[in-house]
């Protein structure tokens, strides 16, 4: 029995833990009870995640429904698939099937012209290099222009800042939502393009500007690259177009603004005497995928049109973030 007498002292001295143990796995998951607490912590921050981005989402898909419902806009989509169309039409009966384009002048356009009539494909790079100057410009300042101007005029943005969405957060939705329609654009420009170019000129491997012939898929692989370059450049402009946005109630006055400042950039960059000031014009590095056409690649144009894009990007959202989040929203 003194033998057996030890043997209850275990059991309490057990039973001390195993109170704990009563909290008996809170206390075996002392340990474990660390991982338990750490789970715990990583299933509260993937809630709030959650919690932060499904609101977002919705706000976006809300956004892009408005934005593609109006018919200003479908007008303006409709538009850049018409004008690929008109072009190819008016290449095609000007040059004759497998005619060598003979066209003369300068430039990106130019180049393109004498090589559209030898493979269609060339007709989407064409379309983009022309639309470039004033149609892409103009989708972009009239959904950028209107984003936030809109909402003002119509008096319909403080209602959507009594939902607790966030003033950074509804800023982020509409450039988010800016920088969609032009990528929409932009493809939609390629893709009338490129299916006009098939149906009305011959297709196949496509040569470059440098001299070298590329497969047809690799072709169509850098159309793709040139769509998102010329999107990139899109975006800046919709950076800028929101950070004027901002400033007015009156979306016209903003797309006028956000116009002039993109044709005054284009004449300025065409300016000789101007010349030193032109890499810094957020205008001067649109035409420079003309670069993803050449056997190699030239990225150290490229990278200095993203890199141009990027603080452009940078400032002005952060001026419409400065703008936005300070001021007193009264309709």
């Amino acid at each position: 029995m003194s033998t057996a007498e030890p043997l209850p002292v275990p059991g309490p001295a057990r039973g001390g833990p195993g109170a704990g143990g009563g909290e008996p796995s809170a206390g075996g998951g002392g340990p474990a009870g660390g991982g338990g607490p750490a789970s715990g912590g990583a299933l509260a921050v993937a809630g709030v995640r959650r919690g932060l981005v499904r609101p977002w989402l919705r706000l976006l898909r809300s956004e892009l429904g408005l934005m593609f419902r109006r018919w200003r806009n479908r007008a303006l989509l409709a538009v850049v698939v018409a004008i690929p169309i008109l072009l190819g039409t008016a290449l095609r009966v000007a040059v004759p099937r497998g005619g060598g384009g003979g066209g003369g002048g300068n430039g990106l356009g130019a180049a393109f012209l004498t090589q559209v009539a030898g493979n269609g494909v060339f007709l989407s790079f064409l379309s983009l290099t022309i639309m470039l100057a004033l149609v892409l410009p103009l989708v972009v300042a009239v959904v950028s222009g209107e984003s936030m101007a809109g909402e003002a005029s119509a008096g319909t943005l403080r209602y959507l800042l009594v939902v607790p969405a966030g003033r950074a957060r509804l800023l982020s939705v509409k450039y988010v939502a800016v920088v969609i329609f032009a990528l929409v654009a932009c493809l939609m420009v390629a893709a009338s393009a490129l299916i006009v170019g098939v149906a009305l000129f011959p297709v196949g491997p496509v040569t470059m500007l440098s001299g070298n012939t590329v497969p047809l898929s690799d072709g169509l692989l850098r159309l793709l690259f040139v769509v998102l370059y010329v999107t990139a450049g899109m975006a800046m402009l919709g950076a800028i177009g929101l950070a004027i946005s901002s400033l007015t109630e009156h979306p016209i006055a903003a797309i006028a603004a956000i116009m002039i400042l993109a044709v005054s950039s284009e004449v300025t960059d065409n300016i000789p005497q101007f010349a030193a000031v032109g890499p810094y014009l957020p205008t001067h590095w649109w035409l420079s995928f003309d670069s993803i056409l050449r056997t190699p690649i030239d990225t150290t144009e490229l990278s200095h049109g993203l890199l141009s894009f990027g603080v452009y990007i940078v400032i002005f959202a952060s001026l419409a973030w400065a703008r936005f989040t300070s001021a007193d929203v009264t309709s």
